[in-house]
């Protein structure tokens, strides 16, 4: 994996909380590991998510994308669930 994008879903639309590569990639995945957060690999989403601003909000065009990635962390993580559940998705 060359590309990370930490996303974060916000009552509007998914952001970009976090962009990295090379050895800054390695610390970021490394705290997904130690905090339990689902790491979801698509390297053509991440190469597109790595154009946009950290803090920027996902355009409506990657709506379906960002939600199948969504829809998979909810299928495996249930601390995913119960947050999506508290902001009443």
């Amino acid at each position: 994996m060359d590309k990370g994008i930490a996303l974060k879903y916000f009552p509007k639309a998914p952001k970009v909380i976090a962009k990295a590569s090379g050895t800054l990639l390695e610390k970021l995945l490394e705290l997904a590991r130690e905090n339990n957060i689902t790491i979801h690999r698509d390297p053509d989403l991440a190469e597109i998510l790595s154009n946009l601003q950290t803090g920027s909000e996902i355009p409506e065009d990657l709506f379906t994308a960002i939600s199948e990635v969504l829809a998979y962390c909810y299928k495996v993580n249930s601390e995913f669930k119960k947050r999506m559940n508290s902001i009443g998705i």
